[in-house]
């Protein structure tokens, strides 16, 4: 059985640094690009950071970049997600995805809030 399942949401003030993790089941990871998105209020889903099958290429939304950080372990099956100078902007539910093939249907995380707050 596939599971994604995100933790390591929680409030934190403006300035302030968080690390998600995102635990992967149920499929060879290391044959995935990996990646967060966000949904905001309101707003559509928009992706975050990405990083590939074997975390030699990383990209960034522009929004995040110089703040936060995507990595990954392959022996431990897992995804994070380090946030670091976090803004209001920031706060939206994040969701780990994986994807092996743009013909194959990505696998999704239940998502995990994250709230930037004074």
């Amino acid at each position: 059985q596939v599971q994604l399942v995100e933790s390591g949401g929680d409030l934190v003030q403006p300035g302030g640094s968080l690390r998600l993790s995102c635990a992967a089941s149920g499929f060879i990871v290391s044959m995935y690009t990996m990646s967060w998105y966000r949904r905001a209020p309101g707003k559509e889903r928009e992706l975050v950071a990405a990083i590939s099958a074997l975390g030699g290429s990383t990209n960034y939304a522009d929004s995040v970049k110089g703040r936060f950080t995507i990595s990954r372990d392959n022996a431990k099956n897992t995804v994070y997600l380090q946030m670091n100078s976090v803004k209001p902007d920031d706060t939206a539910v994040y969701y780990c995805n994986a994807v092996r093939s743009p013909v194959i249907a990505p696998y999704w995380g239940q998502g995990t809030q994250v709230t930037v707050s004074s």
